[in-house]
């Protein structure tokens, strides 16, 4: 019988998981805002990780500059991740800043306004 999910996939789920952690309680750094690990995105060879991310409450300046000291605190996150989670080897990881929250919301004002318009010119 095959597997249901396969081996990367759990262990993104778990890296999520332990990325949360260590981004809310590891990390000290004051300039770092509210981070969220939207998803985790790892190669089939689980020697890359994409880490998309959200910060809430900052600009789009905000959010590069936010994202841009992730990646610079990227080898103590992974020595972090090493020590927590048992893998032969860590992932690399890059942290990517996910707008799809941002996308949504544009799509949900638009239908909004779209059906308001509807609902006037049934009037």
């Amino acid at each position: 019988m095959a597997r249901e999910f396969k081996r990367s996939s759990r262990v993104a789920s778990q890296m999520q998981k332990e990325l949360a952690i260590i981004l809310q309680q590891g990390i000290k750094d004051p300039r770092i805002g509210f981070v969220t690990v939207n998803e985790v995105a790892l190669s089939k060879d689980l020697a890359t990780a994409k880490v998309f991310v959200t910060v809430l409450g900052t600009d789009e300046q905000g959010q590069k500059d936010n994202v841009g000291w992730l990646n610079d605190a990227m080898p103590y996150i992974r020595t972090e991740m090493g020590h927590r989670m048992r893998l032969r080897s860590v992932p690399y990881l890059k942290f990517v800043y996910d707008n799809s929250f941002e996308h949504g919301m544009r799509v949900s004002e638009l239908l909004l306004e779209d059906a308001k318009v509807e609902s006037d010119s049934d009037e």
